[in-house]
């Protein structure tokens, strides 16, 4: 009881830390390590139900079904769950409230439906879980700048998030097991429905300034006037669609890890079972608990050191997460066994967390309140698009005979990985380089400027005037800004 006590003072101390219990940060964390707690008990929970036990190659269909269900609900839903929580960003606690409050009721439905393996209703509603999880991370996501403290990044401290969540994750994992070996799955899920209940009524309690406030009739008849979308409502949508250069390439990045981060979970699956992944006399199930353990370790080897990166830019730490993969990915290739297999999938789980959280920070600061949730919907839509492509490419290429498909399967992963880094890499080159032309064009446009006085002693100057002051000049210290001081929808010079 007494230990108990101590891990939760420690606990609270470490969450609270640097001004994250004034700012809501500490519960908001807390209550993201219950949500990734709850979503592990599920997945265990339903694992008996998926492919696990089958014949390799019914195992192998049943995965392809599985991974294009998971991929419809984010390319239909995603493009209308965004502009949702941006329309209703004045009440996020009572959505992410109402998130995990679904997912508690989704959970004794499934627990019902597991008994009589009643298909129709357990596969719908654990469709609705996935979908009801994302929409939970990008609602929080688009939170974070509200609570950020003054001395902590918006990268570490998504990394404070993520470290949290990932290691109540591996707690929970070994618990869901045991459990689902004792009461049986049913119980289980019933049992984390009251978990996903509780961190209902936390998320309710969080501080009133996490709900972004609605902009008034004027605010948004003067956004609309100031001609930042044609339209009015359909501005919203139009705006997915050009989230600027900075976190186009953020993204870009990050679809290209998690590429590789599907392709190696289910081809190294694959490989295993057929026992075409050498080096080792290991059984089946101690290779895949090696490779996946090992992926574990990457991803919180990956928090840990995005927590303490301070000063760094987000866009660099994404292109090394990137670069990492590619260089490990590639020499495995050529040293294929297990284990440079665990190596590419410790290295795949540290770039996959490293650079999400990066991309996580560069919309939070890039991206404006009132497209951030739209655009952390379409992040969360395209991420799940490349690890579902990952993953058919991974089934298809596992389909290779002999030893040889091991290092032919990564040396194509490898050669993608290349493909994408030099082109966000090209593309990076010519985005700085337009950037700094713009500013030399800019300076010198300033250079060349004639003062008022030079101005009006010589009406005829050819050079651009300085800009005229309003009305007759008598209102020069009072005068409306010339620039909106409003923050912009995306980072035009980034």
């Amino acid at each position: 009881m007494r230990a108990g006590r101590g891990v939760r003072q420690a606990t609270r101390r470490l969450t609270h830390a640097q001004g994250a219990d004034r700012t809501g940060l500490g519960r908001l964390i807390e209550l993201t390590a219950a949500h990734g707690a709850g979503d592990v008990l599920i997945t265990v929970g339903l694992a008996g139900t998926l492919f696990f036990g089958l014949p390799v190659d019914q195992a192998r269909g049943q995965v392809a079904l599985y991974l294009l269900i998971t991929m419809v609900p984010f390319t239909v839903v995603a493009p209308f769950v965004g502009p949702v929580l941006d329309r209703f960003r004045s009440g996020r606690r009572y959505v992410m409230a109402g998130t995990l409050f679904a997912r508690g009721l989704l959970c004794w439905a499934m627990a019902a439906a597991i008994g009589p393996a009643d298909g129709l209703t357990l596969f719908p509603a654990a469709l609705a879980v996935l979908v009801l999880s994302k929409a939970y991370n990008v609602c929080r996501a688009a939170t974070m700048p509200s609570v950020l403290p003054a001395d902590i990044t918006l990268v570490t401290a998504n990394a404070r998030v993520a470290l949290f969540s990932l290691v109540s994750a591996g707690v929970a994992a070994p618990v869901a097991v045991g459990l689902t070996a004792w009461l049986g799955a049913d119980w289980m899920l019933r049992g984390t429905m009251m978990i996903f209940l509780a961190a209902g009524v936390v998320a309710v309690g969080l501080p009133r300034h996490v709900d972004a406030p609605d902009l008034d009739f004027d605010e948004e008849e003067e956004e609309y006037e100031a001609g930042e979308g044609k339209g009015g409502r359909r501005q919203r949508w139009r705006t997915l669609l050009n989230v600027g250069p900075v976190v186009a390439e953020a993204m870009r990045g990050n679809a290209a890890i998690r590429l590789l981060s599907g392709f190696l979970l289910f081809f190294l699956l694959f490989l295993i079972q057929e026992g075409h992944l050498r080096g080792s006399g290991y059984p089946k199930e101690v290779m895949i608990a090696i490779l996946a353990g090992g992926a574990g370790a990457g991803g919180l080897l990956g928090a840990v050191v995005a927590s303490w990166v301070r000063g760094h830019s987000p866009q660099i730490i994404v292109l090394f997460a990137l670069a990492l993969a590619t260089t490990t990915a590639t020499v495995s290739a050529f040293f294929f066994s297990l284990w440079t297999a665990l190596v590419v999938a410790v290295v795949a789980g540290f770039a996959q967390e490293v650079g999400k959280l990066a991309l996580d920070a560069i919309v939070q600061r890039e991206i404006g309140e009132e497209v951030r949730s739209s655009t952390f919907g379409v992040v969360e839509a395209l991420l799940q698009i490349a690890w579902v492509g990952g993953g058919l490419a991974g089934l298809l290429l596992s389909l290779l005979s002999g030893r040889s498909a091991g290092p032919i399967g990564l040396a194509v992963i490898a050669v993608a990985l290349v493909a994408a880094l030099a082109w966000l890499i090209i593309t990076r080159r010519r985005r700085l380089r337009a950037v700094s032309e713009r500013i030399r064009a800019a300076k010198a446009a300033e250079r060349n400027a004639p003062s008022p006085a030079s101005a009006a002693a010589n009406p005829q100057d050819p050079r651009p005037h300085a800009p005229k002051p309003y009305g007759d000049g008598a209102r020069t210290d009072t005068a409306k800004p010339l620039t909106d001081t409003t923050k912009p929808l995306t980072n035009p010079h980034g």
